[in-house]
């Protein structure tokens, strides 16, 4: 029979994971007793999604403010520390400057503008052009931000005021907020300083060095290592981390290599077939409307198997399809344009590809699937991914 379907996704419900289970067993179990309930079949290729909350929370990957607030001080010994360039999110960076400002230092936080790292506006930008302020080199206090625009300056999805909102968390008075992009222009309250970027922290640090900065350090800096007890990741610090309560945040799941390549091994001895698995967390992918780029953690994917390193080997298939229908009306033309597929001999049957890692391509599609609310899949099958029009 031809084959009429591609490829398949399917979010697998889950039972409520708390710290200490078995994540191994809960996930193999979940996917097994879905196959046999819905009535589909595993096959060598497919692909496996866990959403890396569930992993944090069945290591028990926890960290209260008072942490925080232990790190900073450890970390910093200056009376003051400069925060630079944090994104706007309430369950992302708020808890984080919680903690920072229980650890009784002096805050200078600085925040981008027209937008954060990943596009929450801050401001609009033609409102900035409007009042003649130059984003690039002009730095606004807050009392300047508020003459400027206004009172009250909302985000455009939430409603929240976040410049608001984290004044609100100093209740002893003992922060200033600025807007900048320049790095360097928060040295002039500081020399030891926080990087609180997601992606270009790396840049930012250097810069900072280049300019005099005493001491720099970055958001993955931070709870590399257990604090009285605490969670930690030796990897990505707090990036990545999640408000979990009041006081106490979740951090990015640590040993996810080892995790993934476990569920591979059950999954060959229920299964008998060759099954990736990956760890997911944000998807890769920018909101056309609000232009926010949805990527808050460090990275799509913390652990995957080796099955999922690098980039499709894909041709552009509408590319080669119209090549040929110009030069070939042929009956045969399906054959032909199989035959291509399977011999991928043409550098310029690529054209249009974007070349992005598979995990981030798998990432995002688990991401949509399992969803932001109370769908209840934090497992993800996807099965089809590697096929082709070529195979049958």
């Amino acid at each position: 029979m031809v084959r009429t379907v591609g490829t398949t996704i399917r979010g697998i419900r889950a039972p409520i994971v708390k710290q200490g289970d078995d994540l191994i067993t809960v996930v193999v179990d979940s996917l097994i007793q879905s196959a046999a309930q819905e009535k589909f079949h595993f096959n060598d290729g497919d692909v496996i999604g866990i959403t890396e909350s569930l992993v944090a929370r069945a290591q028990g990957n926890y960290a209260t403010l008072e942490d925080i607030a232990v790190e900073i001080n450890t970390k910093f010994d200056a009376e003051e520390i400069v925060v630079l360039f944090p994104i706007l999110s309430r369950n992302r960076f708020m808890p984080i400057l919680q903690g920072i400002l229980m650890s009784g230092k002096k805050v200078f936080l600085y925040l981008n503008y027209p937008a954060d790292e990943v596009g929450n506006p801050l401001l609009d930008i033609d409102i900035i052009d409007e009042k003649g302020i130059n984003p690039y080199t002009d730095v606004l206090s807050e009392k300047e931000y508020r003459l400027l625009f206004g009172s009250k300056i909302v985000h455009p999805f939430t409603g929240i005021d976040y410049v608001q909102l984290y004044r609100d968390l100093d209740i002893n008075n003992n922060m200033e907020i600025y807007l900048a992009n320049n790095p360097t222009a928060a040295l002039k309250h500081g020399r030891q300083i926080l990087v609180a970027k997601i992606h270009e922290g790396h840049r930012t640090k250097k810069l900072l060095k280049k300019a005099g900065a005493e001491k720099v350090l970055g958001l993955d800096d931070l709870l590399t290592q257990s604090v009285n007890g605490s969670g930690f990741n030796p990897e990505y610090g707090l990036l990545g981390s999640n408000k979990a309560t009041d006081g106490k945040i979740k951090l990015f799941p640590r040993d996810c290599q080892t995790l993934v390549k476990k569920i591979q091994v059950k999954m060959k001895e229920k299964t008998g077939k060759q099954i990736e698995v990956m760890i997911y967390g944000d998807g890769a992918f920018k909101d056309p409307q609000g232009k926010i780029w949805e990527l808050a953690d460090p990275v799509v994917s913390p652990g995957h198997t080796d099955g999922l390193i690098g980039t499709p080997n894909e041709i552009k298939l509408k590319y080669i399809v119209d090549c040929e229908l110009e030069k070939n009306v042929s009956p045969k033309i399906d054959e032909i344009i199989k035959r291509k597929i399977r011999e991928k001999d043409s550098h310029c049957q690529s054209l249009g590809t974007t070349p992005r890692k598979i995990t981030d391509l798998l990432g995002s599609l688990c991401d949509l699937t399992s969803g932001r609310g109370d769908k209840g899949t934090p497992i993800v099958l996807i099965q089809g991914y590697f096929d082709n029009y070529a195979v049958e």
